[in-house]
């Protein structure tokens, strides 16, 4: 929960690196949330509120993103990869499932050794 928390503080932070550990929580929290809030929605008849939740985390999503795409030492701008069909998806999958660099790279430290400030 902690990193979903932290992701969200860093709601417009596209600068840094994200661990893998981040990056999956926060997609597990989101998903999680999303099955609730579609669930509430079917049954109150108000999908719309699936929609609304989608808007309020888009930029969240987008900043650990780009910030996970860092941490394996690629540009944040690699996430319109994703756009080409099959093979786009598949690539920043497999991107998101890799190490980090070791050490720093050019987008900063390793967030993987810097000191907890949760």
């Amino acid at each position: 929960m902690n990193y979903f928390i932290e992701a969200l503080k860093k709601y417009a932070v596209f600068s840094g690196r994200a661990r893998r550990k981040e990056y999956w929580m926060f997609a597990l929290f989101v998903g999680i949330i999303f099955a609730v809030l579609l669930g509430i929605g079917f049954a109150a008849h108000a999908l719309w509120i699936v929609s609304v939740a989608y808007l309020a985390i888009l930029l969240p999503a987008l900043g650990v993103t780009v910030r996970r795409l860092h941490d394996t030492g690629r540009s944040g701008w690699w996430i319109f990869f994703g756009i080409i069909p099959l093979v786009g998806p598949i690539t920043l999958l497999v991107f998101y499932c890799l190490d980090g660099d070791q050490g720093e790279n050019k987008y900063g430290p390793n967030p993987k050794f810097a000191p907890a400030h949760i």
